[in-house]
């Protein structure tokens, strides 16, 4: 079982494992041992019951992680053991689920000062004067 909150989790049913050999270093271990491992989770089969806006956001902010048929693949290969992948998949699909949950705070539109449109409009002016200084006269001498 995957701990989100206090209130959801995951059910182990609904994860499927599968191991692979990693890349990267390891020595020789590394052609003997299957120490990636890859999560699949039905997330669209599933009966988390996890809100249609966080999943909409979750799906927008993580959208290669899912599969047309709706469900997530995560891997690992952090580590040269295989449990340990194993965890930092569970730690990863947590941690995605936890984020998407989260609503954004909607922007406020505000709107300049008084003081700053007024701070503003006498910049431009002592620009425009300093570059009205530099012309040169109308050619009357």
């Amino acid at each position: 079982m995957i701990p989100i909150t206090d209130a959801l989790t995951i059910p182990d049913e609904d994860l499927e494992w599968s191991y692979a050999r990693s890349g990267g270093p390891g020595g020789q271990n590394v052609n003997k041992v299957s120490s990636k491992a890859v999560l699949r989770w039905a997330a669209g089969t599933s009966g988390v019951p996890i809100p249609l806006t966080a999943w909409a956001r979750m799906k927008a902010r993580f959208p290669s992680r899912f599969t047309m048929d709706g469900d997530v693949i995560l891997s690992s290969q952090k580590y040269r053991d295989q449990e340990r992948n194993r965890q930092d998949c569970e730690e990863k699909l947590a941690e995605m689920v936890r984020e998407s949950l989260v609503e954004p705070t909607p922007r406020k539109a505000s709107k300049p000062s008084k003081g700053a449109k007024r701070r503003r409009v006498a910049d431009k002016r002592r620009l425009s004067a300093k570059k009205q200084s530099r012309r040169p006269g109308d050619g009357e001498d």
